[in-house]
């Protein structure tokens, strides 16, 4: 029989889940079926998820197609109302090794109800079923889910729920079973990864996390976080980026915008100077640390002068990689009733701001060149610095090896070595 097709959009957790959804559909014995796994962060993901429906759809005839996901879980209707949709399953459903046991010929195409999507709200743990890595070179560790925050963008809550943390036990014994297996990084995942530990006994702290890791598993080369929100950061987790080398220098920042009445109308819970404050005394605390940031264009209400101000926090903050959103009204949302910025106006300043983050990259590439890095490689011709940087080479070199390279350019994308 033909194994499950899965399509993944979206973020690394979704990735995480789709691997974790694998292993379930696997030990079900599902075969045959289409699974999607969709992203909601703006109304373009969702129109590309019901492209990629179609497209598998057409691709694999009479294959029964189950979608999943954050677009899934908050616009169920959506996708149940399309012909080529078998099942529309929930962000919890998800994640329950029984979903997929239900779902097995002839159940799959039998009289249950198409749409199994609880109140994700009510969801209070986390997902017991957990995997020990994806790839061969770096693993994903899924330590939170969901967000207690409502920022006025933003429809992830409904998607995913309240915020749940995985116990740190549990996050160290798995991480110990992914260093036996080899893998030489691990990164910490999660929605709103600051807000770990808040629904623990004794509400400890991203920060206590990262230093429990790295004392009980010594032998782990590698820690890397993904994004934060730094608003949130605590003194332990400073204390990290300080004294640990194993705690890769890269930072992904939730940053959003740059001026202070746009951060105040995104309910966001830092201005400006908190932002570029943040930045420097991590760089104090570790030289050369390097951040990433999102950054929403045409926010509603977003003068020129105040898109000026987010395209001025790249130089403020010393940001190196920009992940731009233009902005997309996501219905549900307060955002979505405030004056919109027209949509031309919306893509000038995406590219503008794409524009600024290319030059910054670029900049950052080019003080790379004649430095010897530790990198570890994803493929037989690519690495990523401790940086978080890509780096090609012209030969072949060991998948998921930590290796010593010399910098000898760039493309204005990767470095050359």
């Amino acid at each position: 029989m033909n194994p499950p097709v899965f399509a993944t959009l979206g973020c690394r957790l979704n990735a995480y889940e789709t691997e974790a959804m694998r292993e379930m559909a696997d030990a079900a014995g599902l075969t045959g079926a289409v699974i999607v796994n969709t992203c909601a962060v703006t109304a373009e993901a969702v129109r590309k998820a019901r492209q990629e429906i179609r497209r598998l759809a057409r691709e694999n005839p009479g294959a029964p197609v189950i979608v999943t996901g954050c677009a899934a879980q908050t616009e169920p209707e959506t996708f149940a109302a399309m012909a080529e949709v078998t099942r529309v399953i929930g962000n919890h459903e998800k994640m329950q090794p029984a979903t997929w046991a239900g779902m097995r010929a002839p159940d799959l195409i039998g009289e249950t109800e198409k749409v199994q999507v609880d109140d994700i709200m009510s969801v209070k743990e986390t997902a017991g079923h957990l995997i020990d890595g994806f790839g061969r070179h770096r693993a994903y560790v899924q330590v939170q889910n969901g967000c207690d925050h409502r920022c006025t963008f933003c429809i992830i809550p409904y998607g995913r729920g309240n915020s749940r943390s995985v116990p740190a036990g549990v996050v160290v014994d798995q991480i110990k079973r992914l260093r036996d297996r080899g893998f030489n990084e691990v990164v910490l995942t999660g929605v709103d990864l600051t807000s770990w530990g808040a629904d623990l006994p004794g509400q400890p702290r991203l920060g206590d996390l990262v230093m429990r890791i790295l004392r009980l598993v010594p032998d782990l080369p590698r820690l890397r976080i993904s994004s934060i929100d730094s608003i949130e950061a605590d003194e332990n987790l400073m204390l990290a980026i300080a004294t640990e080398p194993r705690l890769m220098p890269h930072l992904h920042l939730s940053l959003q915008a740059g001026d202070d009445m746009i951060l105040k109308r995104m309910k966001r819970r830092h201005l400006r100077d908190d932002a570029i404050r943040f930045c420097e005394d991590a760089r104090k605390l570790r030289p050369g640390i390097v951040f990433g940031a999102d950054i929403i264009a045409g926010f509603p209400t977003e003068t020129e002068a105040m898109f000026e101000n987010s395209l001025k926090l790249v130089d403020d903050c010393g940001l190196t990689f920009l992940h731009v959103f233009p902005y997309s009204a996501r219905k549900g949302t307060p955002a979505a009733r405030m004056p919109r910025v027209a949509g031309p106006a919306i893509k000038d300043r995406a590219a503008r701001l794409r524009a600024k983050g290319d030059a910054a990259l670029e900049s950052h590439l080019a003080a790379q060149i004649g430095q010897t890095r530790l990198v570890l490689t994803e493929g037989p011709r690519l690495a990523r610095t401790e940086h978080f940087t890509e780096v090609a080479f012209d030969r072949d070199m060991p998948e998921g090896s930590l290796i010593e390279v010399a910098v000898l350019g760039h493309d204005g994308h990767r470095l050359l070595a």
